[in-house]
């Protein structure tokens, strides 16, 4: 089973991780938790040049082409061998990152982003995306003090450095490809308390959980080899 959250900053999804890793641990399930960018040795590194505000001249296609190969080793080096192992991927982020933030926020070409996701992932994607929505203003709130913390000793990273109006493009992108994905993309209401959004997403997930998806795991991951 595959498994990714998605959703704006100060959406809860590290939060709704943990929870859901604690789950998958109390009940017995192997599983792997990882996020993007920065699954991989490579992608720490990858991931340290996304984030360092001090490249501020980075390209946005630079940008781009930086998110894809770090998906692309971070497929072939964890995602893939842990399902095929018979583990859960729990992942932080994910290719739908990618194309809301580098499309919606970025302006960058939506066929572009699709066609290097298809290459880097191999086909690879989530069997269910858990979509965190909850408005900009409530999730930059949540955020703001982690925000000046961050500020105040420079480790403030360049996506929190975006306007408001690009945090708002990047919700309204996440929200568009659930209406195009209504099978794999979920949307939860993110402003719950977070064990009452833990709750929901064990329900959404308790056939899975029951055992119904682990054997359907290993023949989707064949289908798309």
């Amino acid at each position: 089973m595959f498994i990714s959250f998605e959703g704006i900053e100060g959406c809860g999804k590290t939060t709704q991780v943990e929870h859901l890793s604690k789950s998958l641990l109390q009940r017995g399930i192997p599983h792997v938790v990882t996020r993007e960018p920065g699954g991989t040795r490579l992608g720490k590194l990858i991931r340290q040049m996304l984030l360092d505000p001090s490249h501020e001249e980075m390209e946005p296609l630079t940008e781009l082409f930086l998110y894809a190969a770090d998906r692309a080793q971070h497929t072939v080096q964890v995602i893939r061998p842990a399902l095929e192992a018979g583990q859960w991927v729990i992942c932080d982020r994910f290719a739908d990152a990618t194309t809301v933030y580098q499309g919606y926020g970025r302006g960058q070409d939506l066929t572009l982003i699709q066609q290097l996701n298809q290459w880097a992932t191999r086909g690879l994607w989530p069997q269910l995306s858990l979509l965190l929505d909850c408005p900009v203003e409530i999730g930059l709130d949540r955020a703001r003090s982690r925000i000046v913390e961050k500020r105040l000793s420079g480790r403030e990273d360049r996506f929190e450095r975006q306007a408001y109006a690009f945090h708002q493009q990047v919700r309204e992108g996440y929200l568009d490809l659930a209406k195009q994905n209504p099978e794999r993309i979920k949307i939860l209401d993110a402003t719950l308390e977070p064990d009452r959004l833990h709750e929901l997403v064990v329900n959404l997930l308790e056939p899975y959980l029951a055992g119904e998806g682990r054997q359907g795991n290993n023949e989707w991951v064949s289908r798309r080899s």
